[in-house]
C-alpha cells in the first residue's frame, strides 16, 4: 500500500494516518493531504502577544492602503508649494 500523497511505501510499524475520505498517508505527509484534498477555509494572519489574532490585510486592502498613502504624500507635497515634474 502506497501514501496517496507522495506515492511512497507505507512502511510496517510506522505512523500511518487514515482519513475519513480513506486516504492512507504518511504522518509527515498529513497537513498536506488535508490542505490539497479537503481544501479548508482558513485565514491568514498573526498573533499578538495578549493572544489576540490579528487578520492580515487583503491585496485590495493593501493596494487601498498604498493608495491611500500616496494620496498623503501627494496632498502634503501640493500644500507645500512643491510641483511635480511633467510626464513625458
Amino acid at each position: 500500500m502506497n501514501c496517496t500523497v507522495c506515492g511512497n511505501p507505507l512502511i510496517f510499524d510506522r505512523v500511518v494516518f487514515h482519513c475519513s475520505c480513506d486516504a492512507f498517508v504518511h504522518a509527515y505527509c498529513w497537513d498536506e493531504h488535508v490542505l490539497e484534498a479537503h481544501r479548508p477555509r482558513f485565514e491568514m494572519g498573526s498573533v499578538t502577544l495578549d493572544g489576540e489574532f490579528v487578520p492580515r490585510a487583503t491585496e485590495k486592502e493593501k493596494v487601498s492602503i498604498a493608495q491611500l498613502v500616496a494620496g498623503t504624500h501627494s496632498e502634503k507635497a501640493d500644500s507645500q508649494g512643491a510641483t511635480t515634474p511633467p510626464s513625458e
